[in-house]
C-alpha cells in the first residue's frame, strides 16, 4: 500500500449527511483493505456518526457544511477528522442535562482509548475547528469479522 493516503468529503450540516458520513468512510476504509464487517469497522462507523452528529446538531446552522478528512500513514496510523466552520469546541455538559443528548465527545474519547487512540480538537484558520481522531492501523488484526473467527 502506499505511504499516504488520503480522502475527504465535504456535505451539507443536515441530519442525513450523518449516514451519507459513515458510509463515505466505511467504504473508504474497505478500499484501503480494512473490511467493514470487522469489530475495528463498526468502531469507526459510531466514531463517525457521533463527530459527524455533533457538526450537525451543535453547530446552530452557523456551518452550512462539514468535511470529513480520512488519512493513513504508512499502514501505521488512521486519522478520521471532522471540520466545521462554528468556533465553539464541543464541551462535557452537566450531568443532567446528559439525560438525553451530551454524551457524544465521551463516547467518541471512550471508543478511540478502547481502539489505543486518541481524541484532538484544533482550531481551524478559518475559525472554526477540526475534530479529530488517531487510531493505530492494523488491518491483520483489524479482519476479523465482528463477532470474532468464524470456524467452519
Amino acid at each position: 500500500m502506499a505511504d499516504h493516503l488520503e480522502a475527504s468529503v465535504t456535505l451539507p450540516s443536515d441530519p442525513a449527511s450523518v449516514s451519507a458520513a459513515r458510509t463515505y468512510v466505511v467504504g473508504t476504509l474497505a478500499e484501503w483493505g480494512l473490511p467493514s464487517d470487522t469489530d475495528v469497522a463498526d468502531t469507526v462507523r459510531l466514531i463517525v456518526s457521533e463527530l459527524a452528529t455533533n457538526a450537525v446538531q451543535h453547530t446552530f446552522g452557523q456551518s452550512p457544511t462539514f468535511t470529513v478528512d480520512i488519512a493513513l500513514h504508512h499502514d501505521e496510523h488512521l486519522r478520521i477528522g471532522v471540520t466545521d466552520s462554528h468556533p465553539r469546541f464541543p464541551k462535557r455538559l452537566p450531568a443532567a442535562v446528559q439525560q438525553d443528548n451530551g454524551r457524544g465527545m465521551v463516547i467518541i474519547r471512550w471508543l478511540t482509548a478502547e481502539c489505543g487512540g486518541r481524541l484532538r480538537i484544533r482550531p481551524t484558520r478559518e475559525g472554526g475547528k477540526t475534530v479529530f481522531i488517531e487510531l493505530p492501523w492494523s488491518v491483520s488484526a483489524a479482519s476479523v469479522p465482528a463477532g470474532g473467527p468464524q470456524e467452519l
